[in-house]
């Protein structure tokens, strides 16, 4: 989930020698095409072996090579983006019927309405929430269990970004600053009259958004930000992913990493981060897991459970649904959020301009940790609070979640029992008189007994302990 998923970046010769990553996306592209034709021999031959008129089909045999054939089909295939797949929710005790509707539009973002067409109005506030996706490798749909988990109390919004890939040249570029333009042009179309959650990255340029505003007094903030799980300074308890950008610097990723979009894709000849190194990436810090997994989904499709098969289809089908980068957004970030840490020193710029946390003192600021984060390290997105010495402490509140890794803060049982009430509190404490809230502040939110735990599946973001023994760390020269 986090930009900083570089470790699977391909180990190629060292500065001066030629190097494979300008062909790389058209190396890709040839083998997924010389693939094509036994990808639809698998495919047609596993619809003939699963025809119930067909006698083999309901033998071991039979069986056993029909789910060989989805195996391969599935492992070659390339994932497009996902449905949103809300259709309803439960708000005000009636089930709403939800549309989402595209309501601001870039040409590397969308921004979602997902409204709410109630029969009878809700007698409690609905407070505007802007959810800002990542831009780190998966769609915006990774948030679906985050949409549907607010949208019983809030009036939802999310940014949608778009594959890099899909973007012509004549665009123009997609940097961090453009990131951050995009953010106020956003805050300008709610009139201010919405609060912020930042899921991972975006925390950093939801930041420099509302600094930037703060700075020239523009009365169109936000009235709070969410920031959950975001590496606002990574010099807090720094994981492996931390260490990896601090070792190998930023002229390794450039050489390494990047690549150019290829012919027929619209963006053709764009510089990009692409999608499917990024999924290596994801899939080796795991690949155990995801062995396993799939070995499963063999066993499921020969037994015949056809339940636990279809989660796995819905899962993957998600998690393997990638998008490239721009190359210059990612390597800024990069650099100013994982290497020379220029956001808590003060030192990060908007299109030469320097951008201060500490003029934030209009928004309330809200952060989110998991205890077993080992992506964005505990500590590094309390430190927005630090930065942030002008705001009150009564719009101040901070939870760390026990018992969660990465995805487990934005995500599952955990999130909707105990993460997301906490935040609408927070949310609605902003809304109302403070002297009218004083029962539900946030402060008081985090001091209550939480529920009883839920179990979750395992954490698909987390780091495996030998990661690092993947790709070993260069040697100084």
């Amino acid at each position: 989930m986090a930009i900083g998923e570089f470790a699977s970046a391909l180990r190629l010769p060292r500065q001066g020698d030629v190097g494979l990553s300008t062909p790389l996306y058209w190396m890709y592209e040839m083998g997924y095409a010389a693939l094509n034709p036994s990808r639809a021999v698998a495919d047609a031959s596993r619809a003939v072996l699963n025809n119930p008129i067909n006698p083999v089909s309901h033998t071991t045999i039979g069986k056993s090579m029909a789910a060989a054939c989805e195996l391969f089909e599935r492992t070659t295939r390339r994932y497009g983006k996902p449905d949103w797949g809300i259709t309803h929710t439960t708000a005000g005790g009636q089930k709403v019927p939800v549309h989402v509707n595209t309501v601001w539009q870039r040409p590397f973002c969308n921004l979602l309405h997902f409204e709410r067409a109630f029969e009878y109005p809700p007698r409690q506030p609905q407070p505007r929430l802007l959810i800002v996706a990542p831009v780190s490798g998966h769609h915006a749909t990774l948030l679906r269990g985050t949409v549907e988990a607010m949208l019983p109390t809030h009036d939802v919004y999310v940014t949608d970004w778009v594959d890099a890939k899909l973007v012509p040249l004549t665009e123009g570029r997609f940097s961090l600053s453009d990131y951050v333009d995009y953010l106020i042009s956003i805050f300008h179309r709610m009139g201010g009259d919405c609060h912020v959650m930042a899921v991972c990255q975006p925390a950093v340029p939801v930041m420099m958004a509302v600094a930037r505003m703060e700075a020239e007094d523009d009365p169109f903030v936000p009235k709070s930000m969410i920031l959950m799980g975001g590496p606002i300074d990574t010099r807090e308890a720094p994981t492996a992913v931390n260490a990896l950008a601090q070792d190998r610097g930023i002229d390794w990723f450039k050489r390494h990493v990047l690549t150019t979009v290829p012919w027929p894709h619209a963006g053709a000849m764009r510089e990009v981060y692409p999608g499917f190194l990024q999924l290596n990436g994801f899939m080796s810090m795991n690949l155990d897991r995801h062995v396993q997994a799939h070995w499963d989904l063999f066993r499921h499709l020969v037994k015949g459970d056809g339940d636990s098969a279809e989660k796995h289809r819905d899962f993957y089908d998600e998690y393997m649904a990638v998008m490239d980068l721009t190359a210059e957004f990612y390597i800024e970030t990069v650099e100013n959020v994982f290497i020379t840490h220029a956001l808590p020193k003060g030192e990060i710029l908007h299109h030469s301009q320097p951008v201060k946390p500490d003029a934030i003192h209009r928004v309330a600021l809200m952060t989110v940790e998991g205890e077993k984060d080992d992506i964005s390290g505990i500590g590094q997105t309390k430190a927005a609070h630090k930065i942030c010495p002008r705001i009150p402490e009564h719009k101040r509140a901070h939870y760390e979640q026990p018992g969660v890794g990465h995805y487990g803060v934005f995500n599952g049982s955990r999130f909707r029992s105990e993460i997301a009430p906490r935040i609408a509190d927070f949310i609605l404490s902003q809304e109302l008189p403070r002297n009218a809230t004083a029962s539900t502040s946030a402060i008081g939110a985090s001091e209550r007994p939480a529920p009883e735990t839920v179990e979750d599946g395992p954490d698909v973001f987390a780091l495996n302990k030998t990661v690092t023994a993947f790709y070993p760390r260069v040697a100084p020269t």
